[in-house]
């Protein structure tokens, strides 16, 4: 057995070092400076200290108060704060966990009642007295035995539970103490002392369990969160409330896109406007597929389970599926739309020539997801993917994959998105398949986003269990990050079903697969488009590009003229002929969030004009309406984004 560790850098560079050698070591090796700047690291994915010891080849990323990680070091010592002021104030609260998230930090507390809001407002002005008093972090490595005492001493049962986990997987037990104020076992790392936490505020509380295991023990989580300044977190609060005003579960409904009822949790219902949305999407994803030779497919919605056991969802994702017994056999809803694809694939022999073969589907899929964690359109037990499965040989790879990252940047441009990242997404836990082909697999994604130029970043051990994947995240007009598409490596499912091609050689060779998603899933991506417009879609989606209001009863025949113009323009209109006031007219049509809201009167009938009152913008007054029906249909051609004014 190697007595070295392969060490691999964010560059991508790789170190060598002694094994049992710690984090600091590695920074050393690197530089003094970056070690002597270095307050903690990310091994393998996981935030933990500078005395983090290396046992195996690993991922790497020393953190300095430089790097985008160091928020997560303050954010985690928010949470010590936050646990030292409820066992001030709640002394026999039992302590869980307090990670650092993107959002802020968390800390689970096992308690005799719920926190009130009057609870969460006395524990965050004793975090504000504790941080004024400094109380350094201070690491203390345990064996074992000192350990349990000192978890015995201060109370803290679900943790003693937990560090016998910890020594069984031989890790380091260490705990921070602040003072004789707190102490908590912890991998660390931390700021200086609480008073090196600039600023924070807790949000919420809400129910949780120990171990996330919903038949265990009831907990109460407190939400919080903190960053580099009083400013930053303003603005971050100030977010918080244009979001709550973005929500899609509220838009969607006023708006009359979709709605979500009782009679069938997770799974949302969709009303005209929403379906005019929906088929716009699908139509403009669509074209882009047959520009670039996908061949669109349907496969079936439920298949017998021998099919998933044959696919490896059966043993590796079966408690996300459902299941239903017929004619003696079992079937399974499909969860994933690959294994339809493969059985199309393999219906025919295939040669070197026909590839690569692109099989496009928009596929309806169904995923069990607990009650607790639904979500709207966010997070559905049924939705559909604009999914798409390349077959291709090793050598074509890299091309297929730069490709679907160009499709990438095309379409998400299109629905006004411009900032995209990715992520690699390597091995996880559970997975299938040989090692070997797990190198192979990461190493053609590595090297298909460096031909690309893509600074990327690393999700290691969150990848399928069949394969490596590059997850590619939109940021919205809120700044927050929301992670749609995916570009998916598998040599795994083409070895299940015995995938073949005849090669130039004339022998059978087995093809590559390439599960991608552009969109990820219909119905999550028009959530995030409704809510990074406010609802205001552009003018090509909106339900209705243009609304006729007229002034009197005397108008509605001319407006009724004008709309079967626009009509025939090929151009979604609709006459207000309520007897209201146009005052009242003219804020409905606002509130719909209608793009053109065109007022006609007497003077408007009678020189063939419409008043043209833009969605974004002020009144332009009486305009031809040839004219106005012409910059609708640019608008709608042109798939613009930009406001109506």
């Amino acid at each position: 057995m190697s007595a070295v560790a392969r060490v691999t850098l964010p560059d991508g560079k790789v170190l060598e070092v002694p094994k049992n050698s710690t984090c600091a070591d590695v920074a050393m090796q690197i530089g003094p400076g970056l070690a002597r700047a270095a307050v903690g690291c990310v091994w393998n994915g996981e935030l933990t200290s500078m005395e983090q010891r290396i046992h195996g080849d690993g991922r790497i990323a020393i953190i300095t108060k430089k790097s985008e990680d160091y928020l997560r070091v303050v954010r985690h010592s928010a949470a010590h704060l936050l646990a030292a002021a409820v066992r001030e104030l709640f002394p026999k609260a039992q302590l869980g966990f307090g990670p650092p998230t993107d959002e802020g930090f968390y800390y689970d507390f096992v308690v005799e009642e719920p926190f009130t809001p009057d609870d969460l407002a006395a524990i965050e002005k004793r975090m504000r007295e504790l941080a004024k008093k400094g109380l350094p972090f201070e690491r203390q490595e345990m064996d074992a035995a000192d350990a349990t005492a000192e978890l015995k001493r201060l109370g803290y049962d679900l943790k003693a539970e937990y560090m016998a986990e910890l020594v069984q997987a031989g890790e380091v037990i260490s705990f921070y103490k602040n003072g004789d104020v707190f102490s908590d076992m912890c991998r660390g790392p931390h700021v200086k002392g609480f008073g090196s936490i600039p600023a924070f505020k807790i949000m919420s509380a809400s129910g949780a369990y120990w171990r996330g295991d919903a038949t265990g023990i009831p907990m109460q989580r407190i939400h919080g969160t903190a960053f580099f300044s009083q400013e930053e977190l303003d603005l971050h609060l100030e977010r918080i409330e244009e979001a709550k005003k973005r929500d899609h579960r509220k838009l969607g409904p006023a708006l009359d896109l979709f709605s979500f009822h009782d009679v069938a949790p997770g799974f949302p219902f969709w009303h005209k406007g929403g379906m005019i949305v929906w088929r716009e999407i699908e139509n403009f994803v669509r074209g882009e597929l047959e520009q670039r030779g996908y061949q669109e497919i349907r496969t079936p919605l439920v298949m017998t389970d021998e099919l998933w056991r044959k696919s490896g969802h059966y043993d590796n994702y079966r408690e996300n599926m459902y299941f239903v017994e017929k004619d003696d056999r079992s079937f399974a809803v499909k969860p994933m739309n690959c294994p339809g694809a493969c059985i199309i694939y393999g219906s025919e022999l295939h040669s070197y020539r026909d590839l690569p073969l692109r099989l496009g589907e928009f596929g309806f899929v169904h995923r069990y997801e607990l009650s607790g964690v639904l979500h709207g359109l966010f997070r559905a037990r049924g939705f559909t993917q604009d999914d798409a499965h390349v077959y291709c040989t090793p050598e074509q790879i890299e091309a297929e994959v730069l490709d679907c990252l160009d499709m990438l940047n095309v379409v998400y441009k299109a629905f006004g998105f411009s900032e995209i990242k990715q992520f690699l997404s390597t091995r996880p836990e559970k997975r299938m398949g040989e090692e070997a082909l797990w190198d192979r697999a990461e190493a053609a994604l590595t090297g298909a986003l460096r031909a690309a130029d893509i600074d990327y970043g690393l999700n290691a051990g969150d990848g399928a269990f069949y394969g490596p994947k590059i997850d590619n995240y939109l940021t919205d007009s809120l700044g927050r990050m929301w992670q749609c598409g995916t570009i998916q490596l598998d040599f795994q499912m083409p070895e299940r079903f015995d995938l073949t091609y005849v090669g130039q050689d004339g022998n059978r060779h087995r093809p590559v697969m390439i599960h991608r998603a552009i969109l990820g899933s219909m119905e999550r991506f028009i959530g995030v488009l409704v809510e990074n417009t406010a609802g205001k879609l552009p003018v090509w989606l909106a339900p209705v590009q243009a609304i006729l209001l007229p002034i009197t009863d005397k108008q509605i025949p001319y407006a009724e003229t004008v709309a079967k113009r626009m009509t025939e323009a090929g151009l979604r209109v609709e006459v207000d002929r309520r007897g209201d006031k146009i005052g009242a007219k003219i804020r409905d049509a606002h509130g719909r969030k209608i793009p053109y809201q065109l007022v006609v009167g007497a003077k408007e009938a009678e020189a063939d004009t419409v008043s043209v009152r833009p969605r974004d913008g002020e009144d332009r007054g009486a305009q031809p309406v040839g004219q106005v029906t012409e910059e609708i249909v640019e608008r709608y051609a042109q798939k613009a984004h930009s406001p109506i004014q």
